[in-house]
């Protein structure tokens, strides 16, 4: 087994640290999510953990680990006995992303239910996890049906199993840490809240402290066993410490003063729920006690809030994770309690009173680790020395309807997105193959089973009905004289089953001159906006091209964060002619570069734009010809019309029968007629052809 990098030794990042230590303390405060960009460390900490984790008792040979003193009554490898148990260290168990349901859970002993006929249960990652850690990197791409799980399992503090035959129950009680890359995607809301405390990481922008982690990594690279032998002593003093803050938290006090800061707290931030107001109590008491003190202190409860409320008082999704520390101060010296420090002792943000960080062995003054990842992508208001004005909008508007220059306007600066509103589903037709998700229907390997089919490769879902009565005709002549069956790999099904999958959503967005229009751009980015939202909910990746002047860019290649999509259309300015044929053909050549990188990803494309093309020669002829490459690919699209005004030319809805897709306009995508719209895409083509 490999030496893990010590603990002690990462350098900065106090605060993944601290909530990382706060949860060995006590793990009753439920865990941590790590947000940061990739290379930050964020693994090697939570790797780095397991070593400082005191160890635990258990039950000799059970699976289920036990405690000797208080045994399960319902585990399944019981009953035990109350008595002396073994000790081992706490263990520290990865969940894999793509881990199938049977990894997480556990289920039936396939090869002894079919070689020896009994019923046995194999345990599975919750079960190992118990009284230990459970880890997920890159939980933000796990998927839902993996989640569901871990969901209930957090909950209620045991893992239920019941399928194929077994009816299993045993205890699930773990610190639940993940790390995640908010670039990649974001969390669902429901496990989101699930995790006890959260920290954005961020690699240092100080020199000497980019030298310091390169000198150690490169150290540690060389001879991790001599490395780790020279932070021993460190290690061994952080482990004692956790050791008696175990002790001494039982008897902290949480006095009436800091339990109304707490709860002051909560309410002026919105959170949602009750939650927070607990986790803030666990983990200002956990903090109390890791800085050796019997009472809760003002600091700790700021620090507390530091920890616990970013992630919990986001209103929508594209809200980035933060908190106003100014209003954070002014909450606490409002409801500041009589059994509190009295003054103001203008607490260390970036721990408790000193006390409360890990010891110090790299270089001091790291930059805070609290950044917001994607701050420095805002709305940019104004764009490259452009003059904003209202007949430069408006004039696009009356000349794009035929002649070519008539649309050449200046850029205008970006506006801000229309209120967002909640959209009908769009769905691709047929039935995908793609990656879990909640927008089309799709063969995947969790959801409903319709059917059962040989298996093509390696087995992955067994059909165990299916299976046995495919061998059991012919067991008198294969000779079978036991109990179990005789199955041969012609016997094997694999169960098919249906769910949903996400798609690629690519925005195609026009932003010329003719779209110019304040009002209009504003509803037609709050429309795209939606869209988006419903991209987030729905697990979708999101791609968004822009086209304006004389070409068309790909402003954001298609991604899983869908918050970088939003930032993106934010800041878009707009003006210049519609070169809609350049935008079509660079949408198709990004479906053509994502077709390799992710085949069973099918695409949707949403071309928002009001139909007019300006620009070069025979642009309508070239937009025309550009669209039916979509129709030639059946390529699912919808045409969001943009047109407004009292003359109305209907060439969106010209342009939907090229691509061979459905045309609907911004007031019918607020409404609830535009229900299983993409369904119909199919239809359409046949109409079009």
């Amino acid at each position: 087994m490999s030496t893990p990098f010590p603990f002690t030794a990462v350098v900065g990042q106090d605060d993944l640290r601290l909530a990382l230590l706060l949860n060995a303390v006590s793990p009753a405060v439920g865990g941590v999510l790590v947000r940061g960009e990739k290379g930050t460390a964020k693994s090697t900490a939570v790797r780095a953990l397991s070593a400082l984790m005191p160890e635990v008792d258990v039950v000799a040979g059970c699976r289920f680990s036990c405690a000797p003193g208080s045994p399960d009554p319902a585990c399944p490898d019981g009953p035990h006995e109350v008595g002396p148990g073994a000790r081992r260290p706490a263990r520290m168990v990865e969940l894999p992303v793509g881990a199938s349901e049977d990894r997480l859970v556990g289920a039936l002993d396939i090869e002894r239910a079919l070689a020896e006929g009994v019923k046995a249960f194999e345990p599975g990652l919750l079960a190992d996890a118990h009284r230990g850690i459970l880890y997920v990197d890159e939980v933000n791409l796990l998927h839902d049906h993996l989640v569901d799980l871990l969901l209930d399992a957090a909950a209620m503090g045991a893992s239920y199993v019941e399928r194929e035959g077994v009816s299993v129950r045993h205890a699930a009680r773990f610190l639940l840490v993940g790390t995640m890359n908010p670039e990649e995607g974001e969390l669902r809301p429901q496990l989101l809240d699930r995790f006890g405390l959260t920290v954005e990481v961020a690699a240092s922008r100080e020199p000497d402290q980019r030298v310091e982690v390169v000198r150690r990594r490169l150290a540690y690279d060389d001879d991790p066993e001599g490395f780790a032998a020279r932070w021993a002593d460190e290690e061994s003093a952080v482990r004692a410490r956790i050791v008696a803050a175990r002790e001494l938290l039982p008897s902290v006090r949480l006095g009436d003063g800091a339990l109304r800061q707490i709860a002051a707290t909560c309410a002026a931030f919105e959170v949602d729920g009750m939650r927070a107001d607990i986790v803030m109590a666990r983990t200002a008491t956990a903090l109390a006690a890791w800085d050796g003190r019997s009472d809760v202190l003002a600091e700790d409860v700021r620090q507390a809030a530091l920890l616990a409320l970013p992630h919990r008082r986001r209103r929508n999704p594209f809200d980035a994770p933060g908190l106003d520390e100014d209003k954070l101060d002014e909450t606490l010296e409002e409801f500041g309690g009589r059994d509190e420090n009295e003054g103001d002792d203008d607490p260390d943000p970036d721990g408790p009173g000193g006390g409360g960080q890990p010891p110090e062995n790299g270089p001091e003054g790291g930059p805070q680790d609290g950044s917001q990842d994607g701050s420095q992508d805002g709305p940019q208001e104004g764009a490259d020395g452009s003059e904003p004005g209202g007949d430069e909008a408006a004039r696009p508007q009356a000349g794009e309807s035929g002649q070519p220059g008539a649309s050449d306007a200046g850029e205008q600066q970006a506006v801000r997105a229309g209120e967002p509103f909640r959209t009908k589903v769009l769905s691709v037709p047929g039935l995908g193959e793609g990656a879990a998700g909640r927008r089309s229907r799709a063969r995947t390997e969790h959801g409903r089973t319709t059917g059962t089919r040989r298996p093509r490769g390696a087995l992955t879902k067994l059909h165990l009905a299916a299976t046995v009565q495919a061998a059991a005709p012919h067991q008198r002549a294969r000779g079978r004289s036991g109990r179990g069956l005789v199955v041969r790999r012609d016997d094997l099904r694999q169960a098919t089953r249906e769910g949903r999958e996400g798609n690629l959503v690519l925005f195609v967005v026009d932003a010329s001159g003719s779209m110019a229009a304040r009002q209009r751009m504003s509803a037609v980015k709050g429309a795209v906006l939606s869209l988006l939202l419903d991209a987030y909910q729905r697990r979708d990746k999101v791609g968004l091209v822009t086209f304006r002047g004389s070409a068309a860019e790909v402003a954001l290649p298609p991604t899983s964060s869908v918050d970088a999509a939003a930032v993106r259309l934010e800041s878009l300015p707009t003006g210049g002619r519609t070169p809609l044929a350049a935008g079509l053909l660079k949408a198709h050549d990004v479906l053509r570069v994502e077709r390799l990188r992710d085949p069973a990803r099918r695409p949707l494309v949403v071309v928002v734009t009001d139909g007019r093309a300006t620009g070069g020669p025979e642009p309508v002829a070239l937009a025309g010809r550009a669209a039916r490459l979509f129709a030639a690919d059946k390529v699912a699209s919808v045409v969001v019309d943009c047109e407004s005004g009292p003359v109305r030319l209907g060439l969106a809805g010209q342009l939907a029968g090229e691509l061979g897709g459905t045309p609907v306009t911004l007031d019918e995508l607020r409404a609830d007629s535009i229900a299983g719209l993409v369904r119909d895409v199919q239809g359409s083509n046949r109409r079009a052809a």
